[in-house]
């Protein structure tokens, strides 16, 4: 068949995942389809590799995958083909920002997650991936994001209304999913992206089709070219059926 679309690029949580992280069993079988019939479908998250690959594994995928919104890029299960890290400066003044306003924090090094509960006095000889803040209260996050984007030389999304996740500038999901593009030889245009979060937005704009959860934050909503269905009601069953799975 020749289809229009050549990689589905999936956000996890909030979209590829129902509420209670599973994927349906509907969700799977279209999934499955998909490959079975030459799409490539590549997971695309905030989460680490380690969070990441049992959901690849459980989707038979051993195709490309971003993970850390576009800090890790992966050739294939288990195999790393470009890494971006945080300059670990950057992160000791976020980690200050954090017990300064008093919120809940996490960082993801190369090899292990820290958080408020557990954290290292050796920043500077770890590698970092990913900074976040979680704070409900919006007058304390809206001053940390000041803040942030005064320290220069990061990229500043979110994965959720109430957090914040920092990588470096310039990595996020897009730039991801461009070097999945140069490993498969295709082109953004022959992309469908699919998110909810501020993490997915740059992706989304920049994709062939950008597609929205029905669950998505309004901004998302607005930037894509599409909305479907939550990630509670097989959402991604519709991108599949009705966007992909049709002759160009």
């Amino acid at each position: 068949m020749n289809y229009k679309y050549r990689l589905l690029a999936l956000d996890m949580d909030g979209t590829l995942l129902q509420d209670d992280h599973e994927v349906s069993e509907e969700t799977v079988k279209w999934i499955k389809e998909a490959v079975r019939q030459g799409i490539h479908v590549c997971l695309s998250t905030g989460r680490p590799f380690a969070e990441a690959y049992p959901y690849a594994k459980q989707l038979e995928l051993t195709t490309p995958m971003v993970t850390v919104n576009g800090g890790e890029v992966w050739r294939a299960p288990y195999e790393l083909y470009r890494r971006a890290l945080l300059d670990s400066k950057l992160v000791e003044q976020m980690h200050a920002l954090a017990i300064e306003t008093g919120s809940w924090f996490w960082a993801y090094s190369v090899d292990r997650l820290y958080n408020s509960e557990n954290w290292t006095d050796d920043v500077a000889n770890q590698e970092w991936l990913k900074f976040g803040y979680t704070t409900k209260d919006h007058e304390v996050r809206h001053r940390i994001l000041m803040r942030l984007q005064d320290m220069g030389g990061l990229e500043i999304t979110n994965s959720s209304p109430i957090n914040l996740e920092i990588n470096p500038q310039g990595v996020n999901k897009a730039t991801g999913i461009g070097q999945v593009c140069e490993l498969l030889g295709i082109s953004m245009s022959q992309v469908v992206a699919v998110g909810d979060s501020l993490n997915d937005l740059a992706v989304i704009q920049e994709a062939g089709l950008g597609v929205a959860m029905g669950n998505a934050q309004q901004t998302v909503k607005d930037e894509a070219d599409l909305v479907v269905s939550s990630n509670n009601e097989d959402g991604i069953v519709e991108v599949i059926r009705d966007h992909i799975l049709i002759e160009g």
